[in-house]
């Protein structure tokens, strides 16, 4: 056995001779970037080592150059661990990233399923011997609650030292907690969205119905693969490798309640329920179910309904004995993401026809009109948020976000730093940029003929150039960057990202089809998902992620399956509701539609 440092946190694990320093990560619970799942294809696993340690012969594809070769650089997933070994871990893009809106709710019936109730008991004597735990089950309203063995374990104990004045804490038929006094002026619970990409948690007054709070970090599962389809090849292997993917996402998200609790002073046994909601895959792994089968097809999931377990079943670092409620999906790619989507933007209540699109990691769709809820999930792949793009990365201080070609090429960059990479938003400001300036085809081709060039400003000339793989455009100067080196959109960024619009816009055009609408009667388009709120409209009208309907009925509601978690949390009705939705929700499966290709084909163009 060997010893792997990782540094700034001193982390320590021993691992087995010959395990690759991403192994390590993974057992030491270090989050590594890692969009390929471990491949050695996307270069995104950059980690500094002993350069007298490193062989080099030793294969690192095209991604480091030859000063970081000699400063000691390595990919993660290709450097075998030999004997003991400090690493040290490039700065995390999650430490500056974008800091979540605390959204505002709609307005909601305030009826959470958690009631707490203040109790004054009378104490036992020798005429009255009522046992304790029936004592308790007197006082309450409810007279059907089940049970509870560890609360009654300690119960005496409680009822004894708290005077005979109490606070219980019910859910539905269950006991959740007796708490010493009266507590009633405090009850509080978690929505949680775990997205492919970023996992967001709100602290929520269940009392007030307020968010309190929220925090954010990059889904630790990201290590095993950017997207849903290498995380489900990985939990494949066996139990083990399942129960990876399980730990990792609850260890991130304890990390955050760790900081939510700390910033609002509270105990983690002060959060009674969690509610969430993700992708079909994310609600699979978070509850350690094989989802093996939602991968070819048809795409079959193991359960769909609400699902509800106790947090210490889980991990959860809340109350033990506090529920987690995962929200009901639609089918194997369209999940309980969708039904929050569904429930915050109130898609059965609209007048007219509602497009709803949700793009992230993967392209959820709904369309509803006409007593029908249809939806769809395209393969979007990971370029919108900036993976297998080669300066892709996420919306962090130093990530391209907005570009404007005239002349020359003018940058703006989140936190006015030099520019080290683009996000997604700023990816597709560019790329409707780069078709409206002429430097792309139609068809995504960089334009390289001397009678195309010849269009172009002077300055727009220089920034065109050949490299290994095929041309590339230049947004920013070496000098001019954080990275001292040249950032670039290659022709393969151009086709991840035309590729992912095509499906989209591809999926739309397919759900119209089948609600027999056309644009003219869309009477709305809501963008929902983090990233609806920074993409520019007008750039996603020009590249054709969007079907061409007029500006003014195009609107970013913000992280709307976030939103749906907390109304669910804070209301019983609502959750009804998400049960209802998910059940009339008819799901499209594209891949069995003949005409999909078609449509797929005709939207990779960027014709304007």
């Amino acid at each position: 056995m060997v010893q792997v440092t990782f540094l700034p946190g001193k982390r320590a694990i021993e691992v087995s001779e010959g395990s690759t320093v991403m192994e390590a990560a993974i057992a030491a619970g270090v989050p590594l970037e890692s969009t390929c799942g471990g491949r050695g294809t996307c270069g995104k696993c950059k980690v500094q080592v002993d350069p007298t340690l490193v062989d080099p012969a030793l294969d690192m594809g095209k991604f480091l150059s030859d000063s970081e070769r000699k400063a000691g650089w390595v990919l993660a997933c290709r450097y075998k661990v030999a004997e003991d070994l400090i690493v040290n871990l490039s700065e995390s893009k999650d430490a500056h990233q974008r800091k979540t809106n605390l959204s505002q709710l709609e307005d909601i019936d305030l009826v959470p399923s958690v009631k707490k109730y203040e109790l004054k008991l009378a104490k036992p004597t020798v005429h009255d011997q009522t046992p304790d735990w029936d004592r308790l089950m007197a006082a309450l309203p409810s007279p059907k609650i089940h049970f509870n063995r560890t609360l009654a374990a300690g119960l005496p104990q409680i009822l004894h030292q708290s005077n005979f004045h109490v606070t219980a804490v019910v859910d539905g038929n269950a006991l959740l907690a007796v708490e010493p006094g009266d507590t009633t002026q405090k009850s509080h619970g978690l929505a949680i969205d775990i997205g492919t990409t970023t996992t967001v948690v709100y602290l929520v007054d269940l009392l007030q119905g307020k968010i309190l709070d929220s925090d954010a970090l990059t889904n630790p599962q990201r290590v095993f693969g950017a997207d849903v389809i290498s995380r489900i090849t990985h939990a494949a292997k066996g139990p083990e490798q399942l129960q990876q993917l399980q730990t990792v996402v609850v260890e991130g998200l304890n990390t955050i309640i760790s900081r939510l609790c700390k910033r609002n002073d509270l105990k983690q046994e002060d959060i009674y329920q969690a509610v969430v909601v993700g992708n079909t895959t994310m609600s699979h792994l978070f509850l350690g179910i094989d989802p093996t089968y939602l991968a070819p097809a048809p795409f079959i999931p193991v359960f769909r309904q609400s699902v509800q377990v106790k947090a210490a079943e889980l991990g959860l670092n809340i109350l033990k004995t506090g529920h987690v409620v995962v929200v009901p999906n639609v089918a194997g790619y369209v999940g309980a993401d969708t039904v929050g989507v569904m429930i915050a933007a109130k898609v059965d209540q609209l007048p007219g026809y509602t497009l709803a699109v949700d793009i992230g990691t993967n392209g959820e769709i709904i369309l509803a009109g006409g007593k029908r809820i249809l939806t769809c999930s395209t393969a979007a792949g990971p370029a919108f948020e900036g993976a297998e793009i080669k300066y892709g990365m996420r919306a962090a201080d130093g990530a391209i976000e907005r570009v404007k070609i005239t002349d020359d090429v003018e940058l703006a960059v989140i936190g006015n730093a030099k520019p080290i990479g683009i996000c997604g938003s700023g990816l597709i400001d560019a790329i409707a940029q780069m078709a409206e300036a002429g430097v792309i085809h139609e068809s995504g081709r960089i334009v390289n003929t001397p009678e195309d060039l010849a269009k172009l400003p002077a300055r727009i000339q220089e920034r065109i150039r050949k490299a290994e793989g095929g041309f590339e455009f230049v947004l920013a100067w070496g000098k001019d960057t954080g990275l001292k080196e040249d950032v670039v959109l290659t022709q393969k960024d151009i086709r991840e990202l035309q590729l992912a619009k095509g499906a989209i816009l591809a999926g739309i055009k397919i759900l119209m089809k089948e609600m027999g609408i056309g644009l003219e009667q869309l009477d709305r388009v809501l963008l929902a998902g983090a990233f609806g709120n920074y993409i520019s409209k007008e750039a996603a009208l020009r590249i054709g992620l969007l079907p061409d309907v007029p500006l003014e009925k195009i609107r970013a509601i913000g992280n709307a399956a976030g939103d749906g978690a907390k109304m669910i949390l804070l209301s019983k009705e609502e959750r009804k509701r998400a049960a209802l939705l998910a059940e009339l929700a008819e799901h499209l499966e594209l891949s069995t539609r003949s005409d999909f290709q078609e449509e797929f084909i005709e939207a990779l163009s960027f014709e304007k």
